[in-house]
């Protein structure tokens, strides 16, 4: 009998750290309750032709997701150069917007999703809602796949576009973000806005969504913490309380600075 391949814990998560890993050319993750609504979605990519999400192959004999694995380079601290480069960022944008629109005709009734998103925010589409830079796989310096899955559920181009642009402009009090990017989040804003090619109502729209999409992410962690997740937890207690209230009082104070970057280029 051939020996079966090792298993190799991936890095870069935080809700399922040291549970998901690799073996072979798949990956394994612990089911979930909404495990169910998740393989519908990657099965309807699959059917849609998308190639930017894994595919769904089962489950192990441990009751596990069993996943195709996607070669390339997660982007996990310390940022490499590369990751940090609009070019990067306009990829980003063009990937979540070939995976809307390949969502648009999935009937995502009947399932059972994750935390449901502010009534305003839910829509047609099934929006990834957790786009971090973990969540990115790159090849030769370009994004071509979202994984993790886990938070997806219905949603709207909007509020998926707020969620990546919070995490990848960033918009954040500049001492939280990376030095190469302090002082251009306003600008990489607007360049992954025109990249994705939101509209103009489109673009009002997400400026308002970001603070409650923030605020979406970190409810999501303070019940993390409170419930004894211990990798939030320590997240939490060595200063990710305080940089989510730096970045709440940024976008506060930042709105209208944002809504004219993104007019800026788009009259």
């Amino acid at each position: 009998m051939r020996d079966q391949p090792a298993e190799v814990p991936l890095t870069g998560g935080f809700t399922n750290a040291g549970l998901v890993t690799r073996v072979g050319d798949t990956v394994r993750r612990p089911w979930r309750p909404t495990s169910a609504a998740t393989r519908a979605l990657l099965e309807h990519l699959e059917r849609a032709g998308f190639d930017g999400a894994p595919r769904f192959l089962g489950t192990d004999e441990r009751g596990r997701e069993i996943l195709s694995y996607i070669p390339g380079t997660a982007v996990i601290p310390p940022y490499p150069d590369w990751a940090l480069t609009d070019d990067a960022l306009v990829s980003v944008a063009e990937l979540m917007r070939r995976y809307h629109e390949a969502t648009a005709s999935f009937d995502h009734a009947g399932h059972r999703w994750p935390r449901a998103l502010p009534p305003a925010y839910r829509g047609p589409i099934v929006s990834h809602n957790d786009p971090n830079l973990d969540n990115v796989i790159f090849s030769g310096g370009r994004a071509v796949a979202l994984i993790d899955f886990d938070l997806a559920g219905p949603g709207s181009a909007v509020w998926d576009v707020a969620c990546a642009a919070r995490l990848w402009a960033p918009l954040r009090d500049p001492t939280d973000a990376p030095v190469a990017l302090r002082g251009r989040e306003l600008e990489r804003f607007r360049t992954f806005a025109d990249a994705y090619g939101l509209t103009a109502d489109e673009r009002a729209r997400v400026v308002e969504a970001l603070p409650y999409a923030h605020d979406w992410c970190y409810d999501i962690v303070r019940t993390a913490v409170a419930g004894g997740h211990a990798t939030f937890g320590d997240l939490w207690r060595t200063g990710g309380r305080l940089r989510a209230q730096r970045t709440h009082a940024w976008l506060a104070s930042h709105a209208d600075e944002m809504r004219a970057a993104l007019r800026e280029r788009a009259e």
